[in-house]
């Protein structure tokens, strides 16, 4: 959850004040009480403000304590100029909070507020509701998780093995855009470290967790040329190589070139990236670092703020086809679904037992496993950041992750690539919609309906949002 910080503005008249501080107090305490009790941590102002040099104060010492967002409550009327100069206190986003107790006019105070904040062009939302409103309680929440996966963007580090791949423009983003607009740095790391990490890697590590693999996937497809043993601990040496330097150079967040230089002289990273994104490895439970195919930049920025709302692993997928006869969407990539998709369970054996490893395809000379399968179903949240003459946009829309049968499944995959993992969606979007404007060839998703973040991670960063939907 978030750190919230709460600042509640008075009157400026003292005696005014006197009378309202106890009414005001009564009603932070009960907003405080309720937005704890929905998990998150909450920083209060050590005084209400009734003065200029209070209104600028107390809201530098919550802004200290490193709060995600900051809310502004109004229980009475406000003088509106302590407003501006709390705003001007704080860089976080602001939301403006009305209490509806119809006795004091604390709508009025946030209206007054909220318009001489538009006249600067301070950006804020507004919201309202009685202290122990749960559904203000979950809007606040939704704004506040948004606010903090913005936030922990800003000191970032993303790590960026290889170049651009295959002549790809949508995988590579502007550096100084992104240190400017998101605060992420971007540290540059050539695949060869890589191989050479990997050369050097624990092969009993490599060798334990082969035999992990093979003993819960539902089957590792050796085939003696593409696919060997051997072949597969390579891979696994892989990862612990990317997972070795991702610890020294205190990565964030990574995306791996791979093609064509990988997949054509050393192995594909399709294991690498699909653990890598995983909740858990065979050493057990992990952290998820988030981790894009094709060393795709804006695709890894969409991901981790997916991830830093969600908690969930998130998806990256190619939009392979659309299957305009059923009306669903195949999101397939070689580079990685992670396991945990196959069933979105915690236990990582009930994902493996979903899982196969295949040869790799022609395209691909080096060889090594792919890591196959279907996408559990459940209702998704899609999104990529694209840019459109330079400017940010984030295109977003919710969708459903669907399963057949076993023959028509294995129909489906069978009209593209069967040996790589597969995600059915039915988008809430037309296709021809989606086909003309969609921004990129990389997709991203997460369970749930995760719009509203989505909405308040585009306003705060000053983005464009196209969110699609039908009708």
């Amino acid at each position: 959850m978030a750190r919230i910080g709460v600042v509640s503005i008075s009157d400026g008249r003292d005696h005014v004040h006197a009378r309202n501080a106890e009414f005001i107090q009564s009603k932070q305490d009960g907003l405080v009480r309720t937005l704890t009790a929905a998990g998150h941590e909450v920083v209060t102002g050590a005084e209400l403000v009734a003065t200029n040099t209070l209104a600028s104060s107390v809201t530098r010492e919550v802004a200290a304590a490193g709060v995600d967002v900051t809310i502004f409550y109004y229980a009475v009327w406000s003088f509106p100029h302590f407003t501006m100069l709390a705003a001007d206190a704080t860089r976080s986003p602001l939301i403006l909070v009305a209490s509806t107790d119809p006795t004091e006019p604390g709508l009025v105070g946030m209206l007054a507020a909220g318009g001489a904040l538009d006249q600067i062009g301070r950006t804020h939302t507004r919201l309202w509701g009685a202290p122990d409103d749960g559904e203000l309680a979950d809007s606040v929440g939704v704004h506040a998780r948004a606010a903090s996966a913005v936030a922990s963007l800003r000191g970032s580090t993303f790590g960026r093995f290889g170049g651009r791949p295959m002549g790809m423009n949508t995988a590579v983003a502007n550096t100084d855009q992104w240190m400017r607009q998101f605060g992420v740095d971007v540290e540059e790391i050539d695949q060869y470290e890589l191989v050479l990490r990997a050369e050097k890697a624990d092969p009993s590590e490599a060798r334990k967790a082969r035999e992990w693999i093979e003993a819960h996937a539902a089957g590792v497809h050796y085939d003696g040329k593409k696919l060997t043993p051997e072949l597969l601990e390579k891979q696994i040496r892989s990862y612990i190589a990317v997972r070795e330097i991702i610890g020294e150079r205190k990565l964030d967040f990574s995306g791996i070139k791979g093609q064509p230089e990988l997949t054509e002289h050393f192995a594909t990273m399709d294991v690498t990236e699909a653990f890598l994104n995983d909740p858990y490895d065979w050493n057990g439970p992990k952290d998820v670092h988030v981790t894009s195919t094709e060393a795709d930049m804006d695709g890894a920025l969409t991901m981790q703020l997916m991830h830093k709302i969600s908690g969930d692993p998130v998806l990256f997928a190619d939009v392979r086809h659309y299957h305009a006869d059923r009306d669903i969407w195949d999101l397939c990539n070689s580079g990685q679904h992670a396991t945990w998709y196959a069933a979105r369970s915690a236990d990582p054996a009930e994902n493996l037992a979903k899982v196969n490893f295949y040869p790799e395809v022609f395209f691909f000379p080096a060889g090594g496993a792919s890591v196959q399968h279907i996408a559990a179903p459940g209702e998704m949240t899609l999104a990529r950041l694209t840019r459109n003459d330079g400017r940010y946009r984030m295109q977003l829309m919710l969708g459903e992750f669907e399963s057949y049968d076993d023959a028509t499944n294995e129909k489906l995959v069978r009209q593209s690539t069967p040996e790589w993992p597969h995600a059915f969606a039915r988008l809430d979007a037309p296709g021809e919609v989606f086909l003309s404007k969609f921004g990129a060839n990389h997709i991203h998703a997460v369970p749930g309906d995760r719009r509203s973040e989505m909405r308040a991670v585009a306003a705060q960063l000053g983005i464009d949002l196209d969110e699609w939907t039908r009708g």
